[in-house]
């Protein structure tokens, strides 16, 4: 074989083998990480005859979006009674949906999860499914950091003896780790 030619070939061959042309470590999902105050009313719970008022308490969550519009989310949260050492605490994960208006991302979220009732003064601790709707706004204040605005109603079909359907609000702050899908939107 001709010197020339195996030159000839390598150099006009070599064009197409540009190394890390494409970038290697894009990724393709959207996440956050945070933590959220928490405003429980529990709904039609009463001991006695008396109400328990609002519980308060804190939570974190995490979304994770795989396409412009559809991710999961995670959610933890405890709130706990301001009398009789009650409380709720939530483990939830789903689906959400979820538009970006510019710095807005306004989504709803359908979860299944388990909740914890604590009854009153330590008397009981149990465990019921429950299925979530809510839906709220995430608002990007700067790009990796996120504040949300959150309801849920709360459906445990199994709290005797005719359901629990608690309400919560919750305000959140989350650390925003954009990926591929980031392109497009927020920040341009």
């Amino acid at each position: 074989m001709n010197p020339g030619r195996v030159a000839l070939f390598l150099l006009l061959g070599s064009g197409p083998l540009l190394g890390q042309a494409a970038p290697t470590a894009s990724r393709l999902l959207d996440v956050q990480v945070g933590g959220d105050f928490v405003l429980d009313y529990p709904g039609d719970y009463s001991y006695f005859g008396v109400r328990p008022g609002s519980f308060k308490g804190a939570g974190l969550y995490a979304t994770v979006d795989f396409s412009s519009h559809f991710g999961a989310e995670l959610d933890f949260r405890q709130a706990n009674s301001p009398v009789a050492q009650m409380y709720e605490r939530t483990y939830e994960v789903g689906g959400r949906y979820h538009r970006t208006y510019g710095l807005f991302q306004p989504y709803a979220k359908v979860l299944y999860g388990r909740g914890v009732f604590n009854f009153v003064n330590n008397e009981a601790n149990l465990a019921f499914n429950e299925i979530v709707l809510g839906g709220g706004v995430d608002i990007q204040v700067l790009k990796w950091l996120n504040v949300r605005g959150d309801y849920e109603y709360q459906n445990w079909h199994s709290f005797l003896p005719s359901g629990l359907t608690p309400q919560l609000i919750t305000l959140g702050v989350a650390y925003h780790f954009p990926g591929e899908l980031e392109k497009g939107r927020r920040f341009r």
